[in-house]
C-alpha cells in the first residue's frame, strides 16, 4: 500500500509541476447538487457521415477523400474500433446532398448512379443514387460496429424549387417509403428516421414553409407507422435538421405536436472555415457563450408547446463548408467542442451530433488514415465520464473557466468539466455545494460505508482521519509541445495514439487526495471524477 500511494504521489505531483511554473490564480467552482437542470441520452455523444464525393471541394481544398456514403472504406479496423469504444455511438447519415439522394430500390425506375460535379446544380452536384448492395454493406457494418443509425431522408422530392428559393409543393415519400421498407426486410435497424437537411426558416440552398414540413412530417410518421406495424421497434421520427428560427420553429413544433419525436437544429457559429480568425474565436468566452441563446430559445419553444417532442443538435461543424485543416481537426478544436456539449446539456438537449465522424476538415478521425483527432478523445471521455443529470455550476475568480457538471456515468458521485481558456494563468479551484452533500469513503476493510453530511453551500475541507485518503480521478487533456494547432493530444502527459493493431488507448486517470485543489493548467482541459462526493440530484437518476 505505501509502495502504490508513493507511486500515485509521485506521478500527480510530478505532473502537476510541470503545469504550475507560470502565474496561478484561485477560483471557487460553485455546484447546486439539490436538482437537476437538464437530462441527457445515455448516448449523448452522436457523430455523422455524409455524402460528399471526394471532388467536393472549398476554398481551393478538396478536404473529403473517399469518407462519404458510397465511397468509405468499411474494412479498416481503426474506423471500426473507434465506433466500438463507445457502445454504442449515435451516427446520424446526412447532410447537404441527402436532399438529392435517390434510392435504388426496385420500384426506382431511373438508372442509379453516382453524384457527377455540376456547377449549375444546387451545392454543385446532380443527384446522386444510394444503390442497396451499399446499403447492405453498410448496415453490416453497422450491426458489426454496435452504431445507433439515424437516416435523413430526401425531403425535396416531389417539390418545386421556385427562383425565390422556396421549394413548394407536397413531400413525394414513394422513393423514401420503398426504401424504408426494404430497409424493414432486411432486418436493418434504424434508431431513427429524419425528414431534410437545412430547409427550415431562410434554408440553405432552398426552404420548404414550416406549414408544409408539418405536413410532411405527418406523412412520414403515418409511413413508418405503415411499414413497422408488425416491428416491435419503432423508430423515432426527426426532424427538421435546419438551422433554428424562432418563429418557424415555434410553428411548426405547434402543427407536429403528434407527429415528431425529436426536432433537431445546426450549429456552424464560428462562420466560414476560410475565417483566419477561428483560433481566436474558440478562445473567447463571449464567442462561446452566445449560442446558448439559441439553446434556450429552442427550449422555451419547447416547454411552451403541448409537443412532447425533445431537442437534439443534429449537425455542428463551427465552421461551415468543411472547417479548417489544423484548427477544427486540432487539439484546439477540443476547446469548443466539449463547451458545445456542456451548454447544450444545461439547456435540457438529449443528442450532440458532431459534424463528422470522418470528412471534411473537422472530422473526429483523420480522412486519410482514420486515426483519432483530438476531439475524439474528448467526445469518448465525455461519454465514458458525464451521466444524465446536469447540475447547475458556476465559478468564480476567473472568466476564462468554462465549467460544467453531471452525475457522473455508470458510477456514484459527480463528475465536472472544467475548461481554462486563459494562455498563461493555472486556476486553482475548490468546489463549493450549494445543497446538502455526502462525502462517502469505504475503508478497505469490509466495514461499512462512512458518511459525512454538509450543509448549506460550503467550501469542501474534508475531515482529518479517514475521509483524508478520500481520492478523485482527473484527466488533464494538454497539447504537443504547447502547440494549440498540434493534432497530437495528450492525456495526463502522455500521448494519445492507437497502437499498432488499431486498437483505441485506454483513457487512464490520475488519482488525487480530494483535499488538494483542482489544478487547470493554462489553455488545458480537465475532467474530474469524484466518486465519493454524493448529492441529492444524483441519487436517483432516471
Amino acid at each position: 500500500m505505501g509502495s502504490f500511494c508513493f507511486w500515485v504521489c509521485f506521478v500527480v505531483l510530478s505532473f502537476a509541476s510541470s503545469q504550475v511554473a507560470n502565474a496561478a490564480v484561485e477560483g471557487t467552482v460553485f455546484i447546486e447538487g439539490k436538482a437537476a437542470i437538464g437530462r441527457i441520452d445515455d448516448d449523448f455523444i452522436c457523430a455523422t457521415l455524409d455524402w460528399w464525393p471526394p471532388e467536393k471541394c472549398d476554398y481551393g481544398t478538396c478536404s473529403w477523400g473517399l469518407a462519404g456514403l458510397l465511397n468509405l472504406d468499411l474494412s479498416n479496423n481503426i474506423f471500426l474500433n473507434a465506433i466500438r469504444a463507445f457502445s454504442p455511438l449515435k451516427i446520424r447519415l446526412g447532410g447537404s446532398l441527402q436532399d438529392k439522394v435517390i434510392y435504388g430500390t426496385d420500384e426506382n425506375q431511373q438508372h442509379c448512379t453516382s453524384f457527377v460535379k455540376n456547377t449549375s446544380e444546387m451545392f454543385g452536384f446532380t443527384n446522386g443514387c444510394l444503390p442497396m448492395n451499399r446499403w447492405d454493406q453498410l448496415n453490416s457494418f453497422f450491426q458489426k460496429s454496435g452504431a445507433k443509425i439515424i437516416f435523413g431522408l430526401n425531403a425535396l422530392a416531389g417539390r418545386t424549387v421556385h427562383p425565390n428559393g422556396e421549394a413548394v409543393g407536397a413531400w413525394n415519400y414513394t422513393n423514401a417509403e420503398s426504401f424504408i421498407r426494404y430497409t424493414v426486410e432486411k432486418n436493418y435497424t434504424i434508431h431513427g428516421w429524419e425528414l431534410g437537411n437545412e430547409l427550415s426558416g431562410s434554408g440553405v440552398g432552398t426552404r420548404v414553409s414550416a406549414d408544409q414540413y408539418a405536413v410532411d412530417t405527418a406523412a412520414l410518421q403515418s409511413v413508418v407507422e405503415n411499414v413497422y406495424k408488425n416491428v416491435d421497434f419503432k423508430p423515432m421520427i426527426i426532424a427538421p435538421g435546419g438551422f433554428y428560427d424562432s418563429d418557424w420553429f415555434k410553428e411548426y413544433l405547434n402543427k407536429t405536436i403528434k407527429s415528431v419525436d425529436v426536432v433537431t437544429h445546426h450549429i456552424y457559429n464560428l462562420g466560414p472555415g476560410v475565417d483566419e480568425h477561428l483560433v481566436e474565436k474558440i478562445l473567447d468566452p463571449t464567442v462561446l457563450e452566445g449560442e446558448s441563446e439559441t439553446f434556450s430559445g429552442l427550449q422555451n419553444i419547447i416547454k411552451s408547446s403541448p409537443t412532447s417532442a425533445v431537442a437534439w443538435v443534429g449537425e455542428a461543424g463551427g465552421a461551415y463548408n468543411s472547417g479548417h485543416h489544423l484548427v477544427t481537426d486540432a487539439f484546439v478544436f477540443s476547446f469548443w467542442y466539449l463547451d458545445q456539449l456542456g451548454m447544450a446539456s444545461k439547456y435540457d438537449t438529449k443528442t450532440y451530433c458532431r459534424q463528422s465522424l470522418i470528412g471534411g476538415n473537422y472530422g473526429l478521425l483523420n480522412t486519410t488514415n482514420f486515426e483519432p483527432n483530438p476531439d475524439y478523445y474528448s467526445a469518448l471521455l465525455w461519454h465514458r465520464l458525464m451521466g444524465r443529470n446536469v447540475l447547475s455550476t458556476s465559478v468564480n475568480g476567473t472568466e476564462k473557466i468554462r465549467s460544467y457538471t453531471h452525475c457522473a456515468k455508470q458510477s456514484e458521485g459527480i463528475t465536472l468539466l472544467l475548461i481554462n481558456l486563459d494562455n498563461s494563468t493555472t486556476v486553482e479551484a475548490k468546489l463549493a455545494f450549494n445543497s446538502t452533500m455526502t462525502l462517502r469513503h469505504k475503508h478497505r476493510s469490509c466495514a461499512p460505508l462512512h458518511n459525512h453530511k454538509i450543509h448549506k453551500t460550503t467550501i469542501i475541507k474534508l475531515p482529518k482521519g479517514i475521509y483524508s485518503r478520500l481520492r478523485r480521478e482527473e484527466y488533464h487533456l494538454t497539447t504537443k509541445d504547447g502547440n494549440l494547432q498540434s493534432q497530437t493530444m495528450l492525456l495526463n502527459g502522455n500521448v494519445l495514439s492507437v497502437d499498432s493493431s488499431g486498437i483505441i488507448p485506454p483513457l487512464k486517470p490520475l488519482h488525487v487526495i480530494s483535499a488538494k485543489p483542482i489544478m487547470v493548467a493554462p489553455l488545458s482541459i480537465v475532467f474530474v471524477h469524484m466518486p465519493g462526493v454524493i448529492v441529492p440530484a444524483c441519487k436517483v437518476q432516471p
